[in-house]
């Protein structure tokens, strides 16, 4: 992959730390984390969670027919074409369970995507996203797709931790989901640093996604997230690439051709901080830049002091005018829930759910949708 990943691969798995010792100093964050959706990226099929709750999953895809059954060793997943059945030993679920969930197994050392996933509207077995519709020639082949060893590591990469060690794929030993190191780098250096009371070698020996410029940190959570590059490797087009969140948020007009730090990723999302869905919460982060009239105008009875909130902007909807430091003209229609109409849910077909597209944008009706 052309992503920036800097923190992906480790030069030796006795640097990796893990979660219990990050939590002695960052309590509060790495108990949060736990909870989130990218902490439950990934996990050990026999600990799925949606496979532990159901005896059975099944669903079809004419000729065949598709089916989970849960076991003593786990799950084993079998297609069948009413003649023959072909299964396989589940290792993996990759994917957070309240949209999705696609499945691993492996033969000979290679690893295979399953041809069915789980999806939640569905609570059945459908077509895995990214699979082609037309019937495979062989239960084989209908069983999953072999992927390549640079698929693989990517997949392993973006939904377990530690997979990658002195440039050798090792899943045996990752950690399911994305945990503290996979994001800030291997931690030995730095707690050992940090316990000398070498402050600022510590900080040094660990990364702060927060102190990358607004472009730089985009692309490196577009590492799993998707960025341009990977719009450009894969050719994907068309609703499917709404799931690719940096590579549209970098489409919208306000993104500017060198990033601002107001619409990275990290100003509204905290990856310590399960995912929040409320619209109404982002407001806030929108009037930053969509803002008409400065506090700190004298009003009457008060000072200008009294009435600056130290600087802070005051949103007025229906003038449309533009403050030099905030570009963004207001809204003449409302000052609330400016996500709803401005950064639109999309419904994905193969996918079964909608997902919110990062292309900030005023929408226009029956406007087709901008690749």
């Amino acid at each position: 992959m052309a992503a920036w990943w800097p923190t992906k691969n480790i030069a030796d798995r006795a640097q990796l730390v893990g979660n219990a010792e990050c939590a002695k100093c960052h309590t509060d964050k790495a108990a949060t984390q736990a909870t989130t959706p990218m902490a439950h990226a990934g996990a050990r099929a026999a600990n799925a969670e949606i496979l532990r709750e159901r005896e059975k999953l099944s669903g079809s895809l004419p000729p065949y027919n598709y089916e989970i059954a849960r076991n003593s060793a786990g799950s084993t997943y079998s297609v069948s074409d009413g003649a023959q059945r072909m299964s396989a030993q589940l290792e993996w679920a990759f994917g957070i369970a309240h949209t999705g969930q696609t499945y691993i197994y492996s033969h000979d050392a290679v690893y295979y995507e399953s041809r069915v996933s789980f999806y939640r509207t569905l609570d059945s077995l459908a077509l895995t996203t990214g699979h082609l519709s037309e019937s495979p020639s062989s239960l084989g082949a209908a069983l999953g797709r072999r992927m390549d060893s640079g698929e693989t590591q990517h997949c392993f990469g973006c939904h377990t931790s530690g997979s990658m060690i002195a440039g050798r794929f090792d899943a045996a030993h990752a950690t399911p989901g994305v945990t503290c190191e996979q994001c800030h780098g291997a931690g030995a250096k730095h707690v050992a640093a940090m316990k000398a009371g070498k402050i600022d070698e510590g900080r040094r020996a660990i990364l702060n996604p927060r102190k990358l410029s607004a472009v730089a940190s985009v692309d490196f959570c577009g590492a799993c997230h998707r960025t341009w590059a990977d719009v450009l490797q894969t050719g994907v087009t068309g609703v499917a690439n709404v799931r690719f969140q940096p590579y549209r948020l970098e489409s919208s007009k306000c993104w500017g051709r060198g990033g601002d730090a107001r619409l990275a990723c990290f100003a509204c999302h905290d990856p310590h901080q399960p995912l929040v869905t409320e619209t109404a919460s982002y407001d806030s982060k929108c009037l930053l830049c969509h803002v008409t009239k400065q506090l700190g105008e004298k009003k009457d009875g008060g000072s200008a002091q009294d009435n600056s909130l130290a600087g802070k902007t005051e949103h007025v909807a229906g003038r449309g005018e533009k403050v030099a430091d905030h570009p963004g003209a207001a809204c003449p229609v409302a000052t609330s829930n400016c996500t709803s109409c401005h950064m639109p849910k999309v419904e994905v077909p193969s996918m079964h759910a909608p997902f919110t597209d990062h292309r900030i944008r005023i929408v226009r009706d029956a406007a087709a949708y901008p690749n």
